[in-house]
C-alpha cells in the first residue's frame, strides 16, 4: 500500500525556501503518482516553464507557444498533511477487519503518526 496516494494534500519539506524562489513549505494536493520512478505530481508545485512547437488544429487555431507546466517531485521530498494540525506528519498503517458480502477482510488504513487519525 502507498503512502502517498493521489488526491492527498501535501507538503514540500526539502529545496530552497519560496522567499528565493523555491517551493519548500508550499502544500499542494497530488494529481498523479509515478510508483514506477518513485514521483509525484503535486498541484502549483515545480512549476517549469516549457516551449511547445507552433502548429494549427483542425479548426485553424494557432496553437503552441511558452506554457507553464507542473512537473514531477520526488516523493522523499514531499510529506502528507495531518488533517488535524495542518503540518506536515509521516504516515503509518493500522489494521482493521470490515464485513462486506457477509465475509470478513483485514484491511491495512492509513494513520498519521502525528495526532494519529485516518488519512
Amino acid at each position: 500500500m502507498a503512502k502517498i496516494k493521489k488526491g492527498d494534500l501535501v507538503q514540500v519539506i526539502t529545496g530552497a525556501k519560496a522567499e528565493r524562489g523555491g517551493d519548500r513549505g508550499k502544500q499542494g494536493k497530488v494529481l498523479k503518482v509515478f510508483p514506477e520512478s518513485n514521483r509525484v505530481l503535486v498541484e502549483g508545485i515545480n512549476r517549469v516553464t516549457k516551449h511547445t512547437k507552433v502548429g494549427q488544429t483542425s479548426r485553424g487555431s494557432n496553437t503552441g507557444g511558452i506554457e507553464v507546466v507542473e512537473a514531477p517531485i520526488h516523493v522523499s521530498n514531499v510529506a502528507i498533511v495531518d488533517p488535524e494540525t495542518k503540518k506536515p506528519t509521516r504516515v503509518g498503517f493500522r489494521t482493521a477487519t470490515v464485513e462486506k458480502d457477509g465475509r470478513e477482510r483485514t484491511v491495512r488504513i492509513r494513520v498519521a503518526k502525528g495526532s494519529g487519525k485516518d488519512l
